[in-house]
């Protein structure tokens, strides 16, 4: 059985740190950026696993609000439409 603790204070400013150093190089190179790989990589060795998940998830979806907020909601065309 393996026990998962809490991370400590530092350990969660780790992370967080390292996360947010990561999300401003994508912000100025974009998303999978090569400039950025070892910014991913510092983020997944100081992060616990589902906190990764979940900051990707978060990051995609404060990109999906914003775009929302700037050039509002656009239905994607209807399938099969003839």
């Amino acid at each position: 059985v393996v026990k998962m603790s809490a991370p400590t204070m530092e350990e969660r400013k780790a992370c967080w740190g390292a996360r947010d150093e990561l999300w401003q190089c994508l912000d100025r190179h974009g998303e999978g950026a090569p400039e950025c790989e070892k910014l991913r990589l510092s983020f997944q060795s100081r992060c616990p696993q589902q906190w990764v998940k979940y900051f990707d998830k978060r990051r995609d979806f404060l990109k999906y609000k914003r775009q929302l907020e700037t050039e509002g909601y656009h239905p994607p065309e209807a399938a099969g439409k003839s």
